[in-house]
């Protein structure tokens, strides 16, 4: 399920500075207004790559789950022994 604009971008401030405070709302980023609660403001810039940066790593997380689950598929059809965490992709 894809995550909302609002959601992304409190990810990413929260990311960035973990102790920040802030209310995100709007339904597009064009229309993103953030209520900074009296912290310092992070460049929409900053936020941006900080979202797209969190999109690629949950992209290759994704993909290396896929991955590892064919290889564990490729290895049993072989009859070759599974890694621990070939075994963990069968079994979660």
């Amino acid at each position: 399920m894809e995550k909302t604009i609002v959601a992304k971008y409190i990810n990413a401030i929260l990311s960035i500075n973990p102790s920040y405070s802030v209310i995100v709302s709007g339904n597009t980023e064009d229309e993103i207004v953030i209520d900074w609660q009296g912290n310092a403001e992070i460049s929409i810039d900053d936020i941006k790559a900080k979202v797209s940066e969190m999109e690629t790593a949950e992209a290759n997380e994704k993909q290396a789950k896929i991955d590892l689950k064919a290889s564990a598929k490729a290895k049993l059809i072989a009859g070759e022994p599974l890694t621990e965490a070939e075994a963990d992709t069968l079994i979660l």
